[in-house]
């Protein structure tokens, strides 16, 4: 499936596909909290519906078996729900060591577990089946995080996601926005836009 030339067009026609944009941080000057705040603000001037999501507004303990056959916590089950609830993704992850973080990777783990005896979320890969997520990536390197993303992406397809060809890694994040946030290069500015078009463009597609 390839997104048509003028999506950008299209994203801006139809913007009613419920987009959710969060960080793998919770730092409180994380520069990929930035993008993702940067992400959400892009998407809502095209005229999308958006979510702008914190991590830090979740309760999450490390996964553990033996704390989840106590009782899956209330603020997973408030995760899985956010989740499902749009079609649309983006994720803006930090590259720790070349890969994602535990933050990111734990938040998933936990929303991807199945609840016994509750018949909503008794399959574990409901809240991330059909999604399209469209992955970004900010660093202060040269590299803009991009090695995160290539460890994410699989993680995300075993999960039964569609994620977007077009992925956008921000090098130098350092430099990428002004004192209120916002970005300040077109180059940056297109890349952003390019990955939102296409998860709005692809969830229509599948939305049917």
């Amino acid at each position: 499936m390839r997104p048509p030339a003028n999506v950008r067009i299209c994203a801006m026609i139809h913007p009613t596909t419920p987009l959710l944009v969060f960080s793998g941080s919770t730092r409180a000057d994380s520069l990929n909290l930035k993008l993702a705040k940067a992400t959400a603000d892009l998407a809502s001037a095209a005229g999308a519906p958006v979510t702008l999501l914190s991590l830090s507004d979740f309760d999450l303990p490390i996964y553990n078996g033996d704390l989840e056959a106590r009782g899956t916590p209330a603020d997973v089950i408030r995760l899985k729900e956010v989740l499902h609830a749009h079609p649309a993704w983006i994720i803006s992850t930090p590259e720790y060591n070349g890969s994602y973080p535990a933050l990111l990777k734990n938040a998933i783990d936990w929303a991807s577990r199945p609840i016994s005896g509750n018949t909503e979320w008794a399959v574990g890969a409901k809240p991330f089946a059909g999604k399209v997520v469209g992955l970004m990536a900010a660093s202060p390197g040269a590299l803009g995080g991009i090695r995160s993303l290539s460890h994410l992406s699989p993680l995300l397809l075993q999960l039964q996601c569609w994620v977007t060809p077009k992925q956008f890694a921000l090098a130098k994040a350092g430099e990428a926005f002004d004192a209120d946030g916002r970005i300040v290069n077109d180059a940056t500015r297109a890349g952003v836009q390019g990955v939102i078009d296409q998860a709005l463009w692809a969830a229509r597609k599948f939305q049917g």
